[in-house]
């Protein structure tokens, strides 16, 4: 089966969502200020930072490193990462690899959840905080959203399609840490469970690259979660 030749999949940077949860987990509070929808949410300054860090350090890559094609969500923070990588690359003299969007990439859809917090969703929808807690977190399904199972299903068609288009190329998706641990089900086999497993110890950070080379006919993960471009 034709396969690309590199699939690196890049986290996008620290978004304002990401902020404010964090620091509403900190405070223990069951507000953050956000309003609008997850799609919309745009990086913080620290995530346009990473983003132009990741630029510098691709466009200091030999060519053979660098993607040939970027497949991105359509999410607002993972446009503006690869926006803004390409930005650096470009004015590095580096060319950057031409984009498309697909909607197959975009992370976990909560319904009628988006962009609450645990404790948010604890004071004001109990009902779904005790399901929630009863299904586990891979299997619950919040009103109008998705379980892990439908977000691997859809990250599967959009890997079929890589190969598929872009055979014998080096591509980078440009997503979401719900895309990768989907990416690594579908790609390695692995459980969810041994995926939170993995996570506990060695989280999707912001702008990581997570990568794999074929082998045999399959993708070989070979580097998880790396951010080669830390200062």
């Amino acid at each position: 089966m034709d396969t690309v030749a590199e699939l690196t999949i890049v986290r996008h940077g620290q978004s304002v969502a990401n902020v404010a949860f964090a620091e509403a987990h900190a405070r223990g509070v069951a507000t953050h200020g956000l309003t609008g929808r997850d799609a919309d949410v745009p990086l913080s300054p620290l995530g346009r930072r990473q983003a132009t860090r990741l630029g510098r350090w691709l466009a200091a890559q030999p060519a053979d490193r660098r993607p040939d094609h970027v497949v991105c969500s359509p999410y607002r923070r993972a446009r503006q990462t690869w926006a803004r990588v390409a930005d650096t690359v470009a004015a590095l003299g580096v060319a950057p690899a031409p984009v498309d969007l697909d909607g197959r990439l975009v992370d976990r859809l909560m319904g009628e959840l988006e962009l609450l917090t645990p404790l948010m969703i604890a004071e004001r929808f109990p009902a779904e905080a005790a399901r929630l807690a009863a299904d586990g977190l891979h299997a619950y399904r919040p009103p109008g959203g998705e379980t892990f199972d439908d977000v691997a299903a859809r990250v599967r068609a959009a890997l079929a399609d890589l190969h598929r288009r872009h055979a014998g190329r080096r591509v980078w998706v440009v997503a979401h840490d719900a895309v990768v641990v989907a990416a690594r089900h579908v790609l390695e086999g692995l459980s969810f469970a041994d995926l939170d497993a993995i996570l506990a110890t060695t989280p999707v950070a912001n702008t990581s690259l997570t990568r794999y080379v074929p082998v045999h006919g399959r993708l070989d993960l070979v580097e998880f979660a790396a951010v080669p471009h830390a200062p």
